[in-house]
């Protein structure tokens, strides 16, 4: 049994709420059995680190109505297409005469909107830091080729801000590799100085996982803020700098929703206006709002660690993989979907 490992099963200090707040970590935490490791006074909470999670529902209504009203191909990853929105979800969209197009990413879009001038297609772009740099390419790659009907939907996200939000719901957060591989970790010495957050950036095999969880239980037992990187192979103190530019070049910040969360100031992205022609609300002239969740699902409070997806009346009965009525449910990285894979 390696230290940190032995740490986590015998800690008996005052209990630890560590919040995950990569969907990807809640799964491979599940999937690993790393749970079963832990003292009973360390609680894994999961957080909105899931882009398909935090997607709002008035986001899906946008996509709903470019595909009815404007007759657009709606080009996304798979998992939204089951997302509800405030009346229905893209897939009950389709049978009213939607076209859908399951990509593996953008520049997918950008190939089937050169293959096929006549239709309008827009892409969904969600995601965090880690799939923007990839949307903005394929904007650059389709004006470079002259391609007028390829556009983005964006609901591109950014976890500085969420953070700041979440400050409080933890006594830690296990950072996300892959995001701060990205930024950086110059943004958790920040969180940590100025707003006294702690958390540790970690990868997402067993070991990597269990030695950041190790050193969150080291560094709290001092009850002084922190943060450290346990991915130092891959996260360096000043991120991806290329990515960085790329994205700063093309995108500006803006106020955004978050499913369960509200609206945080300045945590989306969207693309600027010299690029406008390709930013499917200017060009299609919608008007989006925050849309409705259905007020019994409590997909939002998962979301935010306050509860778990079994305290939802609807866990596990109503809702289920095949009849998701949150996005929780929905998305392969979802809290929910997680705890009903795996079980509690």
């Amino acid at each position: 049994m390696s230290d940190h490992q032995s740490l986590l099963s015998n800690y008996s200090g005052r209990p630890l709420r560590i919040m995950e707040v990569c969907g990807t970590h809640t799964h491979e935490i599940f999937r690993l059995g790393i749970r079963s490791l832990l003292s009973k006074n360390i609680e894994l909470i999961s957080g909105p680190g899931c882009p398909v999670c935090v997607t709002p529902p008035g986001y899906i209504d946008s996509a709903v109505e470019l595909a009815l009203k404007h007759h657009a191909v709606i080009a996304t990853f798979g998992d939204l297409i089951r997302v509800p929105g405030s009346e229905m979800s893209l897939a009950q969209a389709r049978s009213l005469g939607a076209k859908l197009k399951t990509v593996y990413s953008p520049l997918d879009a950008v190939d089937f909107a050169a293959d096929n001038p006549e239709k309008e297609v827009v892409f969904l772009a969600v995601g965090f830091e880690t799939t923007t740099p990839s949307a903005c390419i394929a904007v650059k790659r389709a004006a470079a080729l002259g391609i007028k009907n390829f556009s983005l939907l964006t609901a591109n996200k950014t976890m500085p801000q969420a953070y700041k939000a979440l400050q409080g719901s933890a006594d830690a957060f296990l950072y996300p590799g892959h995001v701060h591989a990205i930024i950086g970790t110059e943004l958790c010495e920040e969180l940590k100085n100025d707003y006294g957050v702690s958390g540790v950036v970690a990868g997402f095999t067993a070991e990597a996982v269990i030695k950041a969880l190790g050193m969150i239980v080291e560094y709290a037992q001092s009850g002084e803020p922190f943060c450290d990187n346990a991915y130092t192979s891959v996260v360096k103190a000043g991120g991806n700098v290329a990515a960085q530019q790329l994205v700063n070049s093309m995108m500006e910040p803006c106020d955004c929703v978050w499913r369960g969360l509200g609206e945080i100031k300045g945590s989306g992205m969207k693309l600027k206006s010299q690029w406008s022609e390709f930013d499917a609300v200017a060009k299609f002239s919608l008007t989006p709002d925050d849309g409705k969740c259905n007020p019994i699902c409590r997909c939002g409070e998962v979301l935010k660690g306050i509860c778990k997806p079994c305290d939802c009346p609807l866990f596990g009965k109503v809702c289920t993989p095949i009849n998701p009525v949150g996005a929780c449910m929905v998305s392969g990285e979802g809290a929910c979907s997680a705890f009903y894979q795996y079980g509690q």
